[in-house]
């Protein structure tokens, strides 16, 4: 149960980073202001995103001592969680990511909306994702190839959650959406498609650094065989189906979008399509975050 809990709130934890770092980039790059009635929602969605990465890392510390101490009756002893904090770089971390976090929730709380808000976030989503990296499989490694994995891994995640942050951004955007703000959208879609690009780009040279040091070229004949190959495989199908629906996103809908802007004739059926396929994109970037969730508690092939 305990193990479960700890998924759980890696989950957490994952998608709240996504929206600390991704949400604010795609911001800054696709408005040049925060003034208009369309992005009304981007302050309380920071919010909720900063709370629940800072309650989801303190609970996930108390869930990751309970598994190293046995229970949870020892776990919120001041000695366990003490030895946690002080004496591993797992504890170090989730204090560090809780802390980024409640700051990031005071600025957004005590500040206007603006580019110097979004880039103070940005910059705190940035070091809540790197976090995850300094902690995980990337950082076990080993010999010559230890920092490579890390710059990899830390490069991995942040590329997650430009992409995804972003893609929350849209969706809202997209869900809360008023006739009069379809070229504000259409813009914001095609003037964020370089920088998306650029971030799948990342995940796939990142992605293949990560599984030859996680796997390695031997092990993937039998990458089924184990959990964590399952669940790899599993990861891999999401990701190739939300980068279907991403590229039917930029060539052919965003298009159709902008052609029936210029003409002035009724969009609501282009935005009504995109907005399904961005809902159904935005689904499968969450279950893909509980993939990875599991995969950071299991040990990779090349560890057995």
């Amino acid at each position: 149960m305990l193990e479960v809990a700890v998924i759980v709130l890696r989950w957490l934890q994952y998608s709240g980073a996504v929206v600390l770092l991704g949400m604010p980039l795609f911001l800054l790059f696709s408005f040049r202001g925060a003034d208009g009635p369309n992005l009304a929602w981007t302050r309380p969605t920071l919010i909720v995103a900063a709370f629940v990465v800072a309650l989801a890392s303190l609970a996930a510390l108390v869930a990751q001592t309970a598994v190293m101490a046995g229970s949870l009756n020892e776990a919120v002893k001041p000695a366990s969680l003490s030895f946690m904090i002080t004496g591993t770089a797992l504890g170090v971390a989730m204090v560090v990511r809780a802390v980024i976090a409640v700051l990031s929730l005071v600025m957004v709380i005590a500040m206007k909306p603006s580019r110097m808000l979004w880039g103070l976030t940005a910059s705190a989503g940035l070091i809540v994702a790197g976090s995850f990296a300094w902690t995980g499989h990337g950082a076990a490694t080993e010999g010559p190839g230890g920092l490579l994995h890390l710059g990899a891994d830390i490069v991995h995640a942040i590329a997650a959650a430009l992409w995804l942050g972003a893609l929350a951004a849209l969706t809202i955007l997209l869900v809360r959406r008023a006739a009069p703000d379809d070229i504000v959208i259409h813009r914001a879609l095609h003037g964020f498609a370089g920088l998306g690009t650029l971030a799948v780009a990342l995940l796939v040279l990142t992605g293949l650094v990560n599984s030859w040091f996680l796997v390695g070229p031997a092990r993937v004949g039998d990458l089924g065989t184990g959990l964590y190959g399952q669940l790899l495989i599993a990861k891999l199908i999401l990701f190739g189906l939300m980068l279907a629906l991403a590229a039917s996103n930029r060539f052919r809908l965003t298009p159709a979008l902008g052609s029936a802007v210029q003409a002035g004739e009724p969009s609501a059926a282009a935005m009504r399509d995109l907005r399904r396929s961005l809902l159904l994109e935005t689904g499968l970037g969450l279950a893909l975050l509980a993939v990875v969730a599991a995969m950071g508690t299991l040990p990779p092939p090349a560890s057995l």
